[in-house]
């Protein structure tokens, strides 16, 4: 019998906290904090504390991929949160999940994969899926209809951008990697926080009062960062993103339970013809 890898059980630890980790920030909004904010907050605490935790591995040099790497995956999870603090949780993890769409074409120019049998059924399925998902007879062409439905695209896209320079950096360590996304992702919210309806002193009146939850989700994005970059420069890129779809399961259970979400007959035909686009990349070899 064959069982998970220590880095597959690393992907379905970070992908099951990834999965209900909108919810805290949904209370988080509740107390008065926007998610350009929140984002800053916990991922400020999670630079802080991932750095002191990893003193010793502190990127020594910073090379251009490593840079990008960091912009794709800070831009991706701030597009994330925003996303489901605004939209339907599920179809903006589905939409996020167009990922294999975009590693296709990603690792033909950046690893240099060629684009086979298996790769053109898998952009096939993924892209029907979409159209099924996003597909409004009053609104003609299949197009994302809301601002949280392109915020999940966008992420998923970034998303795979970033995971395809995850396996081009192999050069770096997890924690450098690490380091180097919550930094991303920090400075993608400060550079938008100015756009946010909420001032400065009351964001951070709203965090004091909620501190230990803002201290808890961002202690969580270290543990969950880390495994998420143990895992993924340990497996090959497209069957380290059907490991990640537990993340949907779970997050499929909390919407129901905590946002009372229930998904339409086209969503679900459509995420069902996502997830085959999917499951078909991680049999590629």
């Amino acid at each position: 019998m064959m069982f998970p890898s220590a880095p597959a059980w690393a992907l379905l630890a970070g992908a099951a906290l990834w999965g209900v980790v909108w919810y805290p920030y949904r209370l988080l909004a509740r107390a008065g904090i926007d998610g350009l904010w929140s984002t800053l907050f916990t991922y400020g605490i999670a630079f802080a504390v991932g750095s002191l935790l990893f003193h010793r591995q502190w990127p020594r040099r910073l090379p251009p991929l490593a840079i990008l790497m960091g912009a794709a995956i800070g831009w991706s999870n701030l597009a994330y949160v925003m996303g489901v603090l605004e939209g339907e949780v599920m179809r903006v993890l589905l939409l996020f999940y167009l990922a294999p769409l975009w590693t296709v074409p990603i690792a033909r120019v950046v690893l240099h994969e060629r684009l086979d049998r298996a790769g053109f059924i898998v952009m096939a399925l993924a892209f029907v899926g979409a159209m099924t998902m996003l597909w409004h007879p009053a609104l003609g062409f299949p197009w994302p209809a809301s601002r949280a439905e392109w915020l999940g695209v966008a992420a998923g896209f970034l998303f795979a951008l970033g995971n395809v320079l995850v396996r081009r950096l192999h050069d770096m360590g997890d924690a450098e990697k690490s380091i180097v996304i919550w930094a991303g992702v920090s400075l993608a919210a400060l550079v938008h926080v100015a756009q946010s309806a909420v001032p400065f002193t009351g964001a951070l009146q709203a965090a004091a009062a909620s501190w230990p939850l803002v201290a808890g989700i961002g202690v969580s994005l270290v543990g969950m960062s880390y495994a998420l970059q143990y895992g993924l420069s340990r497996l090959p890129a497209n069957r380290a993103i059907v490991i990640l779809l537990s993340e949907l399961v779970v997050a499929a259970v909390a919407a129901y339970f905590f946002a009372g979400e229930v998904l339409r007959v086209k969503d679900w035909v459509g995420g069902a013809l996502i997830v085959g686009a999917s499951v078909v990349s991680g049999w590629k070899r």
